[in-house]
């Protein structure tokens, strides 16, 4: 599996996080059970943008770990 389907992966894992916890907030469900999903699905878009943020170089991990 390459590094290009593991973060599309949690792209589609972020947005399906974000759109449970509407769901759940709007059928009255546990707050608490809202926030952490919410709270994940933050922590999973922070890693992203870790993954595909250019440096100061100009060079995102993903790019130099496709460069091998």
């Amino acid at each position: 599996m390459t590094i290009d389907t593991i973060l599309s992966i949690l792209a589609l894992a972020v947005v399906g996080l974000v759109i449970g916890a509407i769901a759940l907030w709007r059928r009255g469900g546990r707050m608490k059970q809202v926030w952490l999903m919410l709270l994940l699905a933050a922590v999973a878009a922070a890693n992203i943008a870790i993954w595909i943020v250019p440096d100061s170089t100009g060079q995102a991990p993903v790019d130099q770990l496709q460069a091998r």
